[in-house]
């Protein structure tokens, strides 16, 4: 009588003990490692026996958010004794506030080793762009009119089709006669430090 009546304090006790356990993972976020690349970022997770389709992963305003339900599975010729993983478990972690991500193109793969690795690859905000001279028709005289002269050079459209470096010998041009550009603090662009 005693035996048995120490065996269920002991049964309620661990079940008291696990389920207070399980609640406290699964109040607590997913530990989780934030990388990044010239690429990409790279969110890695905590997710120990995790399967892939126990796994939702959504991005939003610069948040990625990851949501894991997972089962127990029951042995036939076992009793839960102490219930203590967490079954539903979150995280999120949080981009820089100047990422520009395409979430479109994100995947998510889950590890042998118990890891949810999520890659989310950048964008380009903007590419350089090589300015060229329209090729003119080469005097063979040396003598150009001002009109020509003032095509030839005063024409600065980019055609980002057709971008690459001038060649002397296309423009037929030296490199005397192409004028210098205009004041560097004339220039309103981005900082070169900004994406």
């Amino acid at each position: 009588m005693f035996k048995e009546l120490g065996e269920r304090v002991e049964s309620t006790v661990l079940e008291g003990i696990g389920r207070s356990s399980a609640r406290w993972q699964e109040r607590t976020p997913l530990k989780v490692d934030l990388l990044e690349s010239d690429e990409a970022f790279l969110a890695v997770f905590d997710a120990p026996g995790v399967r892939r389709e126990d796994v939702e992963v959504r991005f939003d305003e610069n948040t990625l958010f990851v949501r894991i339900d997972r089962f127990r599975e029951f042995y036939d010729d076992h009793d839960m004794r102490l219930p203590g993983r967490g079954l539903s478990l979150d995280g999120s972690v949080d981009l820089p506030t100047d990422a520009t991500v395409d979430a479109r193109e994100a995947e998510a793969t889950v590890t042998q080793n118990g890891t949810l690795r999520v890659r989310i690859p950048k964008t380009e905000t903007g590419r350089e762009v090589t300015v060229d001279d329209e090729s003119v028709p080469h005097d063979t005289d040396g003598d150009s009119t001002e009109e020509g002269s003032s095509d030839a050079l005063g024409d600065t459209s980019v055609d980002t089709d057709d971008v690459g470096s001038a060649n002397d010998a296309e423009t037929g041009l030296d490199e005397e006669e192409i004028p210098d550009g205009p004041e560097d603090d004339a220039f309103e662009g981005p900082d070169d430090g900004e994406q």
